[in-house]
């Protein structure tokens, strides 16, 4: 059954091979100025958005779409050799089950010369999980083969306490409707104050998304966030590794 699956799989990949592409965005750690990680964002090949590409995708067909952006990601990081860590997004409703998906990923880290323990995971939970039990399993067998994980948009949409209390990732990236204005805003200060009290008991790197102005930099700085992702640092860019930028 699995080998009939996974051919389907390959068919349907094939057909949005030639609609896909990826930027690369990087994640800084200012601690030492230095780039941390590129995170890999899927795109159309006229440039289109994300989203723009993802509404373009049948439900049907997510699982196919899902496998072809990592393995998209992967080859580029092939043809670029990032000097730091990839991180690359999933879907957690597009996992049928954590074995296709970690053999085909594992398969094309190697075929590139990707070590494993250079890979980040980001679980994005922009919708709700269908299947709990099924995300845990995949994100744990991830982690077994050394690759990384990484909560994506925490504090956003479905993203939220339930699935870190059952799964501690490596890294919680914080939602840019957290961070935006926070050098301004004391509530939203308070709650990434006490988050980042709780990464550090649970062994957690928090990242800071969407930081966009020095103010807001130093603050989230003062509150012990120093892996920061956002335009102030650098924008994605098509198909190459963009060199970030230090205020300073």
């Amino acid at each position: 059954m699995r080998n009939m699956e996974t051919c389907d799989l390959r068919d349907e990949e094939k057909s949005f091979e030639r609609a896909i592409t990826m930027a690369f965005q990087p994640i800084v750690d200012l601690s030492c100025q230095t780039t941390f990680a590129h995170e890999a964002l899927v795109r159309g090949q006229d440039g289109a958005s994300a989203s723009d590409v993802l509404s373009g995708v049948e439900l049907d067909h997510r699982l196919a779409f899902d496998q072809l952006c990592r393995t998209t990601a992967l080859e580029w990081a092939g043809r670029l050799k990032p000097p730091a860590l990839l991180s690359i997004n999933f879907m957690p409703n597009a996992i049928y089950d954590a074995y296709h998906g970690l053999m085909a990923t594992v398969a094309t880290a190697k075929r590139v010369g990707m070590p494993l323990a250079r890979i980040i995971f980001e679980v994005n939970e922009q919708e709700a999980v269908a299947d709990f039990e099924r995300l845990v399993s995949a994100l744990r067998a991830y982690r077994a083969q050394g690759i990384l994980t990484a909560i994506d948009d925490f504090g956003a949409a479905y993203s939220g306490l339930n699935l870190l209390a059952d799964f501690q990732p490596d890294l919680l990236k914080l939602d840019l409707a957290l961070i935006k204005g926070i050098s301004l805003d004391r509530a939203r200060r308070a709650i990434i104050r006490h988050t980042v009290r709780m990464c550090e008991e649970l062994n957690i790197q928090v990242i800071a998304e969407g930081v966009e102005t020095a103010d807001d930099s130093l603050t989230l700085r003062d509150l012990g966030i120093h892996l920061q992702q956002g335009y102030l640092f650098g924008k994605p860019e098509l198909e190459a590794l963009p060199l970030p930028r230090f205020e300073g």
